[in-house]
């Protein structure tokens, strides 16, 4: 008897940002459902261990996202070593937090360069080769700042509007191609970079959410392999809030000012 395809079988993945935290942890989840993943990254020791330890299903290139030419290098080593690119994650970003009048437009620009731009070359980058495959699927990471307004991430909170609107655009112009771009929207996440800001897992530690809690990079990229897989074969332009509910609405302590 032949055992079930797993959903990502076939399937060859660049992941953008994907050295450590929530980028690792899509490689990682990507390689279990049986596709294959090109890790790009800036941090290149974080980089080449993270695929060094998911092993001969993974590959590492030096990716800086601002740079067209990287992401073209990208993809040639991904069809080089896979013999095919089908997804592009668009993963890599920076966040910082500030008052509008006190950030700088250096300081904007910067993160609109990475977050959004990044995103922009990413989504070209991948255009023809999946094309030549017959089709794909991107998935771009925005952010709950991306659905609701929050104060501190004027850069941030603009970029990650920008990728929800840039989105449904590459959505619509690439439909009748077969090539699928949504979004991914996470709330808070328990990651190595937030736990620095006091973040930590468990239940209760983010009245915030209706949940009550951060989220995990697992629950993260279970939401990427699902957009990644044919399973999503009819979502395009969707954006998908994993947020313990934040987005959703207040709590109902909130709402009866417990």
């Amino acid at each position: 008897m032949n055992p079930t395809p797993q959903p990502l079988s076939g399937k060859v993945v660049i992941v953008s940002g994907g050295a450590r935290g929530l980028g690792a942890a899509f490689a990682r989840r990507i390689i279990e459902r049986g596709g294959r993943v090109v890790i790009g990254d800036i941090l290149d020791d974080d980089g080449k261990q993270t695929a060094y330890e998911l092993g001969d299903a993974a590959r590492y290139v030096h990716l800086d996202v601002t740079d067209p030419d990287q992401w073209t290098a990208a993809v040639d080593h991904a069809i080089a070593e896979f013999g095919s690119l089908t997804g592009v994650v668009n993963n890599a970003g920076i966040s910082t937090g500030a008052l509008i009048e006190q950030d700088t437009l250096e300081n904007f620009r910067k993160v609109l360069d990475i977050n959004l731009v990044g995103v922009f070359n990413g989504i070209r980058a991948g255009i023809t080769s999946m094309r030549s495959a017959g089709g794909g699927s991107i998935v771009n990471i925005s952010s709950a700042a991306g659905l609701t307004g929050l104060p501190l991430t004027s850069g941030y909170g603009a970029s990650k509007w920008g990728v929800r609107g840039l989105t449904k655009v590459a959505a619509v112009e690439l439909a009748a191609e077969r090539i699928r771009v949504n979004s991914v929207h996470p709330g808070m996440t328990y990651t190595p970079m937030t736990a620095p800001i006091g973040i930590a897992e468990g239940e209760g530690n983010y009245p915030g959410a209706p949940m009550g809690r951060v989220g995990t990079a697992d629950e993260i990229a279970g939401a990427v392999a699902f957009l990644l897989s044919d399973d999503a074969a009819y979502m395009t332009g969707a954006e998908l809030a994993v947020d313990g509910g934040w987005t959703a609405g207040p709590t109902v302590a909130q709402t009866l000012g417990q």
